[in-house]
């Protein structure tokens, strides 16, 4: 099993420690788009990184951490990710799990355990000279993340788009609430279903994934056929 995560907008910045080693990122072959990614972040003053980055003047702070991200601290990914999925999830507990990435607009992927800094980037973001996140990264991420087995993809939107699995068997997670879909409790419910799993016997098909969610004491349903499954979680 592979659990694919999505990032978190708001991020914890290290308070102290080495700067990020990308050699010591998993993915070798990513480094080329991570420096030039880091490249273009370290030119995007503000005001214009606002205008790039699809942030508002509250959030200039954050904008210009980009400006030195080479020479600013880093931590381990878990603690830098924040928000109401890993709030839920617990990743700490799970911090050496190598069956675990964590999707990033500007990393490609990366493990709990792995040191980066806090950043400002998402994978809808427009940069100089590439107009598409997703597209930029659809080729490094095919050649380098492994696509077997089985994938519990909790990522959404833009994130999904920049890889795509083609030969394993992807299970992606919904939630339902009175039949309607609440962003904040999907999110919770991601985390949920991500903690469930990592907490007992790995699953080996999608049918492993809702009796495991299910004996966690949520209600599920599983559809979907071949290599493309659903879980929903209704509440």
């Amino acid at each position: 099993m592979l659990i694919l995560l999505p990032p978190s907008e708001g991020k914890t910045a290290p308070s102290g420690g080495a700067p990020v080693d990308l050699a010591a990122l998993p993915f070798p072959s990513l480094n080329k788009t991570r420096e030039r990614l880091l490249d273009v972040l370290a030119r995007l003053t503000f005001p214009r990184a606002l205008k790039y980055l699809d942030i508002g003047p509250g959030l200039q702070e954050e904008a210009e951490r980009n400006l030195t991200l080479r020479e600013a601290p880093a931590a381990p990914a878990h603690t830098v990710y924040t928000g109401v999925l890993y709030e839920h999830l617990g990743l700490g507990a799970f911090a050496d799990r190598q069956d675990v990435l964590i999707a990033s607009a500007l990393w490609g992927f990366v493990r709990p355990g792995d040191r980066i800094p806090a950043y400002r980037l998402s994978m809808g973001a427009t940069l100089p000279r590439i107009p598409s996140l997703p597209a930029l990264w659809r080729e490094p991420l095919r050649k380098a993340i492994p696509d077997e087995g089985l994938i519990v993809d909790l990522r959404s939107g833009a994130y999904t788009a920049a890889f795509k699995p083609e030969q394993a068997t992807v299970v992606g997670v919904r939630a339902f609430q009175d039949g309607k879909t609440i962003s904040h409790m999907v999110k919770a419910t991601r985390g949920d279903v991500a903690r469930i799993l990592l907490s007992g016997p790995a699953p080996e098909t999608p049918e492993d994934v809702a009796d495991a969610v299910r004996a966690a004491g949520l209600t599920v349903e599983l559809s979907g056929r071949g290599r493309s499954r659903t879980l929903d979680v209704l509440k």
